[in-house]
């Protein structure tokens, strides 16, 4: 979302040590605080529990934060585009194309 655990840290009252515990899953994350994230970031709750990453071969979702955060922006953003396409057929067809690109 491009602010950084400081920043965010700072508009809950923590250090970024602590936001880093909780991305990293060493503390677990109150509802509560879960919610105060979710208000400073503009996103619903529902955000933290997207699916982002998902290694094909041992079929496991990765953590958040397993990547490049730069990496992982554009990930969202281009699953975001994906599913902002309404036609099925369309979508079905992009899913395609970038496959075919992929194997190249």
């Amino acid at each position: 979302m491009g602010l950084s655990q400081s920043a965010l840290g700072d508009a809950v009252g923590l250090t970024f040590q602590q936001v880093q515990k909780y991305e990293r899953g060493i503390n677990r994350v109150s509802a509560s605080r879960l919610y105060e994230f979710a208000a400073i970031l503009q996103v619903s709750v529902d955000y933290f529990f997207e699916p982002l990453l998902y290694d094909e071969d041992s079929h496991e979702l990765l953590p958040p934060g397993s990547d490049d955060p730069t990496r992982m922006r554009e990930i969202l953003a281009l699953v975001r585009a994906y599913y902002a396409i309404e036609d099925s057929n369309v979508r079905r067809g992009v899913f395609e194309l970038t496959k075919s690109l992929a194997d190249e």
